[in-house]
């Protein structure tokens, strides 16, 4: 698109928050609070107090936010920088702190100028509006805007630029002269799903181990309070899985999968995730209630020992992966404390040193995705590439000693207890050696995805491994 002289000469001001970026800076940066100095959140109330302005330039001072990975709306830089390229100048007009706003333009090298919040004045809505009036003058400058607060800046703008709906852009049409609308993509239920990661439910299955191993399964009592504590147990993780994900946005962009998170790409807002994880997790204990306190106090359990994994200890080297494994061992427990089964020790033996090959084989997976990009160090994790040797002796050796485990329990007297002719089973230990084997041979060749669980639900081999160990169980009984 050509521009007369005229309009070439008028300053192109541009909004980032929801705008230059999908993300809102100020919840990042209050999320980053949280996670690096969480005592500094009992100041908000009293920076609130003293004006949005404050608020902003005290986060701001205390929270660090990673402007190079942030997710900047490709379509509208491009043509950002076709502007500029005619001689256009352009101005970086935000209600986000200064501090921010300068790394931003001397980031992305294409501002001019920068207007923002200075710790005393908030320029947001009328603000910002007064503020590009008074340098610019009426009608003096184009802006670029996405939401309704950029409706009282629009009818002193030459033309409104949209980032939004169709129905923005209509209203923005009537307060000045239309300019090109760029389409924001909305969030979609399917966003949602993803950000939950119901997949993840699949590790909730181990719930029903005690009562299926225990055989009674097929009690109905025993068998409802199995599916009431599956339930309970996916929507308090889901809730975690969102915690999670706001409080890893930084790491999670240095990922190359991880960054097309919903919002870490910034197709969810941080703000509603907030909103959604508590729903979750109120629904998660609501029913948790209904199952009895033992149930609760397990699934009490695991929320703490998850947020403490979330907050520190997943930085902590081989702590990290101890944990992990404990987390998949203590749904078995819940499963347990739901149906009144007692969980045996070979039970749990076994699924601690599985589950810890299994934590392990996510770590090696992505420092070792980290190495082949000729990074030392997986973001956000506490291993360098020289760990790799010691993580594959580690993964290997407690898989297999999990397998030693399941023989010794085929050989004993509770095997021989519950199971007519325990003998078919020994193959099962083949077939787990064979599994274990096969999972780190690709983990070792960079075949593996980062979370063995979605490789197992989604791999034939390993589908059909599970469906044999079934098979002879169900002999042996």
């Amino acid at each position: 698109m050509s521009l007369s002289p005229t309009a070439v000469s008028v300053p192109l001001c541009v909004d980032l928050d929801g705008t230059l970026t999908a993300i809102d800076t100020l919840h990042e940066t209050v999320l980053g609070l949280a996670k690096d100095a969480p005592l500094a959140l009992l100041s908000v109330p009293g920076w609130i107090a003293s004006g949005k302005a404050t608020f902003k330039r005290e986060v701001s001072s205390r929270a660090q936010i990673d402007v190079s990975c942030l997710p900047y709306r490709e379509d509208l830089l491009e043509w950002l920088r076709a502007e500029r390229a005619t001689g256009r100048k352009l101005v970086l007009a935000t209600a986000a702190d200064r501090r921010i706003a300068d790394a931003v333009a001397a980031h992305l090298d294409i501002f001019d100028e920068v207007i923002a919040s200075d710790g005393a004045e908030n320029l947001s809505g009328d603000g910002k509006r007064a503020a590009l009036v008074a340098r610019f003058g009426e009608r003096g400058f184009d802006y670029v805007g996405n939401d309704e607060v950029d409706l009282k800046v629009w009818p002193s703008a030459r033309r409104a630029v949209v980032v939004g709906t169709a129905s923005l852009a209509e209203r923005a049409a009537k307060l000045a002269e239309a300019g090109p609308v760029f389409a924001a993509v909305p969030g979609s239920l399917k966003l949602w799903i993803k950000a939950a990661r119901l997949y993840q439910w699949v590790k909730n299955l181990l719930i029903f181990l005690p009562a299926l191993l225990a055989h009674r399964i097929a009690d109905p009592a025993v068998l409802g309070s199995a599916a009431l504590a599956f339930l309970a147990f996916g929507l308090c993780a889901s809730s975690v899985y969102l915690f999670n994900d706001l409080l890893d946005l930084a790491s999670d962009r240095r990922h190359k999968r991880k960054r097309h998170r919903p919002f870490a790409s910034g197709a969810l807002p941080a703000s509603r995730g907030v909103a959604v994880g508590i729903a979750l997790f109120l629904a998660a204990a609501a029913i948790a209630v209904q199952v009895g306190w033992q149930f609760c106090a397990v699934l009490s359990a695991y929320y703490l020992f998850t947020w403490a994994y979330s907050l520190r200890y997943k930085r902590a080297a081989i702590v990290d992966v101890m944990m992990l494994a404990g987390l998949y061992t203590i749904r078995i427990v819940a499963g347990g404390a739901a149906t009144g089964v007692t969980v045996s020790f070979w039970l749990l033996a076994f699924s601690m040193f599985i589950f810890l090959s299994l934590a392990v084989v996510k770590r090696y997976a992505e420092l070792d995705d980290a190495n082949r990009a000729g990074k030392a160090k997986a973001a956000g994790r506490g291993y360098s590439a020289e760990d790799l040797p010691l993580l594959l002796s580690l993964g290997t050796a407690s898989g297999f000693a999990g397998i030693v485990v399941m023989a010794l329990y085929i050989n004993s007297p509770e095997s021989a207890a519950l199971y007519s002719d325990s003998k078919p089973m020994w193959l099962i230990c083949p077939l787990l050696l064979y599994w274990i084997a096969r999972v780190w041979l690709l983990t070792t060749r960079g075949q593996m995805h980062d979370d063995p669980i979605l490789f197992a639900i989604r791999d034939r081999i390993s589908i059909a491994i599970i469906a044999a160990i079934g098979a002879i169980v169900v002999l042996a009984i």
